[in-house]
C-alpha cells in the first residue's frame, strides 16, 4: 500500500474552514498517484458521463471546490 507525501494547496483552514478538520483535499502519494477527499455524488453524475467515460465498480465520482483544485494546481508536476 502507498502513502501520502504531501498535500496539494493548502490546508483547509486557508481555505476558509472553520475547523479544517472536513474539507475537500488533493494529495500526491508515494506511487505518483493522486489521492482526493470530496463529496460523493457517484449516483447523481453516474447517468451523465459521457459514452466515452465509464468507472469500475470500485471507483466513485468525487466533487471537489474549485478553489481546492486552483490553489493546488501550483504544487501539480507538469510530467
Amino acid at each position: 500500500m502507498t502513502h501520502i507525501v504531501r498535500r496539494l494547496g493548502v490546508a483547509p483552514r486557508f481555505r476558509g474552514s472553520v475547523s479544517g478538520a472536513a474539507c475537500p483535499d488533493v494529495f500526491e502519494l508515494a506511487d505518483g498517484n493522486f489521492a482526493v477527499i470530496g463529496t460523493d455524488v457517484t449516483d447523481s453524475l453516474d447517468s451523465q458521463l459521457p459514452a466515452d467515460a465509464s468507472r469500475a465498480h470500485h471507483e466513485r465520482i468525487v466533487v471537489i471546490t474549485r478553489e481546492t483544485l486552483v490553489r493546488a494546481k501550483v504544487d501539480i508536476p507538469d510530467a
